[in-house]
């Protein structure tokens, strides 16, 4: 069980390092919560949700694998090198290729102009939640562009 445990603070540590280090997995990380809340608005199927499930956590592997071969590459190769820029620019591409469908299928589950209208005026007939919303959308840009230290700092100005 302790070997398991080990196992599992290993993955989470490995998930944060990534995060703070890596702005494309925080924006895809920012984007499958903001997904994930406003599905709650749009009654997905059982069958809709596996697919967006999916679809977030295969981007946020996709990212996950990028990351961990791309820091290899820089670990093999100071120097620049043809090859290994040829494996890097090949593991972006899958992220890529992942997100293209993802995108294609948020906009065939989530066009729903009825659905998008009324989320808008929910929002602005409730001033409190249309200041959260508008405040989560400040924290993650600070986050997406410079991580953990960002919001720290978005923080430290807020409270003066």
């Amino acid at each position: 069980m302790r070997k398991q445990l080990k196992s599992f603070k290993n993955a989470v540590d490995g998930f944060l390092h990534a995060l703070k280090s890596e702005g494309h997995l925080r924006f895809h990380f920012i984007a499958a919560i903001y997904v994930t809340v406003f599905s709650f608005f749009f009654d997905l199927s059982c069958v809709k949700w596996a697919v967006v499930i999916m679809l977030i956590t295969g981007i946020i592997c996709a990212e996950l694998f990028n990351t961990a071969i791309e820091k290899l590459c820089d670990k093999i190769e100071t120097q620049y090198n043809e090859q290994i820029k040829f494996v890097k620019d090949v593991c972006a591409a899958a992220v890529l290729v992942l997100s293209i469908p993802a995108v294609i299928i948020a906009f065939l589950f989530y066009f729903d102009i009825e659905k998008i209208t009324f989320i808008s005026l929910y929002l602005l007939n409730n001033p409190l939640l249309l200041i959260l919303f508008i405040l989560s959308l400040i924290i993650s840009v600070a986050f997406i562009c410079t991580g953990f230290r960002g919001i720290a700092r978005l923080f430290v100005k807020f409270k003066k």
